[in-house]
């Protein structure tokens, strides 16, 4: 049996009734189970087993037998060329469709406190990958915005205009303008205070360092500040980083950020341009966020990863990590 998915389930605790029950939703789902190993350390837990998704194979057969029948007798070589590219179109439509039902089904039936990636092999064992992620809120434990806004004594207002941003609620440049407009006046030394409040999120510099001892790609986008940012990606030794740029004139902030906003459109165009400076196909992408101002990256990516995130953006994506580390994208991604 080929395998062409992996499993991955991770939680705090995995027992064995857990692992048989996870064995069970996965061939209720349609998935062919095969070769499993147990990893994690003292924080959580991680399962992994190979699936098989057959139907797909018999798909792929026989929509390619069947488009290289349709051009006739006369046009047998051209009907085979355009019925194998017919049928790997097909196929992997197939393919995708099979892979997001058997995702809804785990998703539905799944065990409380227990999380299952399905993740293509070929994403696992890719020999350089590219990984994207956010950064309030996923790459740190801090919503920046809402640090800053409290020196103008309006973290509370603020707070409740970027939870509905996250939620999808509104418009993520306007309401990115409307709260740094708050933050007219200040001096600008509250960057630097801001600056040493942020902290990493648990796992988050494992997860680099991991990704980049393998020689993989890292690249943070954010909707945040390119002053709390730059030194974060810089000690980190992303390969990738970019946020919005506070205007400061006469040593205040103006309550404006300089150029365009980085919101969800740009995101998923920052992906796309780096990985294809790395000359790694977009199959090949992790993307890792927990608002609404990253769902088009986790859609474009080879898989998208919900970091505690927002119920819509957690159905949306590919998979979802509700632990506080995020190191636990690694073993989704196999590195």
């Amino acid at each position: 049996m080929s395998s062409n998915v992996t499993a991955v389930s991770y939680g705090l605790k995995l027992s064995l009734p857990d692992i048989q029950r996870l064995r069970s939703l996965l061939t209720a789902a349609g998935l062919g189970v095969g070769a499993e190993t147990r990893t994690g350390d003292a924080r959580f837990e991680v399962y992994a087993v190979d699936c098989a998704l057959d139907s797909v194979q018999g798909a792929s057969l026989d929509a390619s037998q069947g488009a290289s029948q349709a051009g006739g007798a006369d046009s047998r070589q051209d009907a085979g060329r355009d019925g194998r590219t017919a049928g790997a179109a097909t196929a992997a439509a197939v393919a995708e469709a099979r892979l997001d039902s058997a995702r809804r089904a785990l998703a539905a039936a799944g065990i409380e406190g227990v999380d299952t990636a399905l993740v293509p092999a070929a994403l696992r064992s890719a020999p350089r990958k590219f990984l994207i992620m956010d950064v309030d809120s996923t790459l740190i434990q801090q919503e920046v915005i809402e640090l800053l806004a409290a020196y103008a004594g309006k973290r509370e207002e603020v707070t409740a205009v970027t939870e509905a941003a996250m939620r999808g609620e509104l418009d993520f440049a306007q309401s990115l303008h409307a709260r740094v407009a708050v933050l007219a006046g200040l001096p600008a030394d509250v960057v630097e205070s801001v600056r040493a409040e942020v902290r990493l999120t648990e796992g988050a510099a494992e997860l680099v360092a991991a990704f980049q001892a393998a020689g993989h790609a890292v690249a943070v986008v954010s909707g945040g500040f390119n002053q709390i940012l730059r030194p974060i990606a810089e000690d980190l030794g992303l390969h990738y980083w970019i946020a919005n740029e506070l205007e400061i004139v006469d040593g205040a902030l103006t309550g404006k950020v300089l150029g365009d906003v980085i919101d969800r459109a740009a995101k998923e165009k920052y992906l796309r341009e780096w990985a294809a400076a790395e000359g790694i196909p977009m199959e090949h992408t992790i993307a890792v966020g927990d608002g609404a101002n990253d769902l088009d990256m986790l859609g474009a990516a080879g898989i998208g990863i919900a970091f505690n995130a927002k119920p819509a953006v957690r159905a949306a994506a590919d998979a979802a990590v509700n632990l506080p580390y995020l190191d636990a994208v690694r073993y989704i991604a196999g590195v």
